[in-house]
């Protein structure tokens, strides 16, 4: 069960990229806090996963000709996608969740695909992502302005940003994606009676996998789409207060593989030194090629990009001349990025997807 493992880190010079809302207990009703971890060495920023995958999703649909968005369906107070992997490329690599309304006074969509009636369908997402955590603690700055464009008194209001290095974890399940079970369990649900005849009639093989039924898209197909969801990471776009706090979020920092299985061996490269700032741990680079050398099904690709941390880059590349039998390339991390996803559309890599 291949999977992508990757880490990835954004620089925060001066950010406030997922806020938490108002501040319970302020001194004014205005004031917009970060959202962050509250630890006994000080305050961690963070991003949600859920900011960062909606990032993800509005890169692709804003700067990808191909990639084919699932519209969003409501009925009443229910939101949901319409739940068609087969057609929709997020459905498939982001999973969903959907399952017939049962209030009387729902209006229902007449657009979105049919569903089976008294049957729910989800799908686990194949592409996971976890919170953006700053590496070091950071105290965010309280930062006050006013609004002046009227006549009369100004109105104040406050704000926090922060600056940190954000460090967040990808990885991406090569055997599911483009794989619709039809199966019973909790989020292998894919399919009901509709998107099963809508398999069937277009010739997807039917395969057994994890001990259950399901469904498969041709592997160019699969491999089409996880490549173009893979480089979009190059031109991410997104964030909060960008109108004041405008924050480049072109990773600074990925390191990126394919594993034999979904642990990711690239968490602990960068770390907090005693000064609070990002450092690169040699020690811990050395330990996991020689930990999971045998797990590794790809070249490591790793992106860092020249002006951000030129030492530690610096430790970096004399650890990868000590490497052998393992083939590591280093560049700018947009440039790593798509080479990468070249990989994971090649027909020679294939195999990964079984």
């Amino acid at each position: 069960m291949p999977f992508i493992t990757g880490s990835v880190v954004l620089d925060a010079p001066a950010s406030a990229l997922n806020n938490a809302g108002t501040a319970e207990g302020a001194k004014t009703d205005n004031v917009v806090i970060v959202k962050r971890i509250a630890t006994p060495e000080g305050p961690y920023p963070y991003v949600s996963a859920q900011a960062v995958r909606f990032w993800i999703r509005t890169s692709l649909e804003l700067n990808s000709d191909k990639w084919k968005a699932a519209p969003v369906r409501k009925e009443g107070k229910i939101a949901y996608t319409d739940a068609d992997p087969l057609q929709y490329w997020d459905d498939d690599l982001f999973g969903y969740m959907r399952a017939p309304s049962k209030r009387t006074d729902a209006t229902k969509d007449d657009k979105a695909s049919p569903l089976e009636k008294e049957r729910e369908i989800t799908r686990v997402s194949p592409f996971r992502v976890s919170t953006f955590v700053s590496i070091s603690p950071s105290r965010p700055t309280t930062d006050f302005g006013t609004m002046t464009r009227h006549e009369g008194h100004p109105v104040p209001y406050e704000h926090e940003f922060y600056r940190a290095h954000l460090l967040g974890l990808l990885s991406l399940d090569l055997s599911a994606a483009g794989t619709f079970f039809d199966g019973e369990r909790v989020g292998y649900k894919n399919l009901d009676s509709h998107r099963r005849a809508a398999a069937k009639s277009a010739s997807l093989e039917e395969v057994v996998l994890r001990k259950q039924t399901a469904y498969r898209l041709p592997i160019a197909q699969r491999q089409d789409r996880v490549s173009t969801l893979i480089a979009s990471l190059s031109s991410l776009v997104g964030g909060a207060k960008q109108a004041v706090h405008y924050t480049d979020l072109t990773p600074a920092v990925v390191f990126l593989a394919v594993t034999k299985s979904g642990n990711n061996p690239f968490y602990r490269m960068l770390s907090s030194s005693a000064t609070k700032t990002t450092q690169f741990h040699a020690g811990a680079f050395k330990e996991l090629i020689e930990t999971y050398r045998l797990d590794l099904q790809s070249d490591i690709y790793v992106g860092w990009a020249q002006g951000f941390l030129d030492n530690e880059r610096t430790k970096l590349e004399t650890a990868i001349g000590e490497v052998e039998n393992i083939k590591i390339s280093i560049g700018h991390p947009a440039a790593q990025i798509k080479a990468f996803a070249a990989e994971l559309a090649s027909p020679k890599n294939g195999n990964w997807y079984a």
